[in-house]
């Protein structure tokens, strides 16, 4: 069986195991409790905020890993692109919903102060523990598939309007050229899931005797179903 099975939007919840995932759990919660504070069930204005901060672990975790090839003189096995590429989905994720949902001056603010705190504080925690970095991105996908889930929620008991698509959503899912909302939020939350799957995957490898192999064995499954 592949390191990563096919992503399962509706999977649930992670079941937690040790200290490590107990402080990823409870910072997700935390983060969590931030989000439905200010945002509610404002989801549009809610997903900008969001990826903006989602957009940050990929990008940290493939500079440090860059760092570490080069320390260590080693190949890294295609981990760097896979965490870049997770990077660049979120950043696409953003741009479609700032089509959606204009940003007003004080969410642009608030997004640079959460960009810059979690770019600092999910560093750190990646260079003390990426066990419990890749962790917390594992939960925090899980959340962000059940916000999306609520999204899709509301757009079909009519209270979120179902708009037709961004053209930057349609080209970057090759979407049909019909499509609405509930289309790019399904693709969205699809996205999310193998965030959510690949970034527990990687967690997981380190906790295997062969960290090496076992973390190989994670980004060539991942090769296999998408060889592109």
């Amino acid at each position: 069986m592949n390191a990563v099975a096919e992503a399962d939007p509706l999977e649930p919840h992670r079941a937690l195991s040790g200290p490590r995932d107990v402080f990823a759990f409870r910072f997700t919660k935390l983060l969590r409790f931030f989000a439905d504070a200010f945002f509610s069930g404002r989801y549009g204005h809610r997903a900008i905020v969001l990826e903006t901060v989602a957009g940050v672990p990929g990008m940290v975790g493939g500079m440090l890993q860059h760092f570490r090839s080069l320390r260590r003189m080693e190949d890294d096995e295609g981990w760097i692109r896979l965490l870049l590429d997770e990077a660049e989905n979120e950043r696409m994720h953003l741009m479609t919903f700032i089509e959606i949902a204009r940003p007003n001056l004080f969410e642009r603010v608030l997004v640079l102060l959460a960009q810059g705190a979690f770019f600092f504080g999910y560093g750190f925690i990646y260079l003390v523990s990426p066990i419990t970095a890749h962790r917390i991105i594992g939960f925090f996908e899980e959340e962000a598939v059940y916000s999306y889930t609520q999204y899709l929620k509301k757009i079909d008991d009519g209270e979120v309007e179902n708009v037709p698509a961004p053209r930057i959503a349609i080209d970057y899912w090759k979407l049909p050229g019909d499509a609405r909302l509930r289309d790019v939020v399904l693709a969205v939350r699809e996205d999310e899931a193998g965030h959510r799957d690949v970034n527990h995957a990687l967690a997981d490898a380190y906790l295997k005797e062969n960290r090496p192999a076992a973390r190989k064995e994670v980004i060539n499954a991942l090769r296999a179903a998408d060889p592109v």
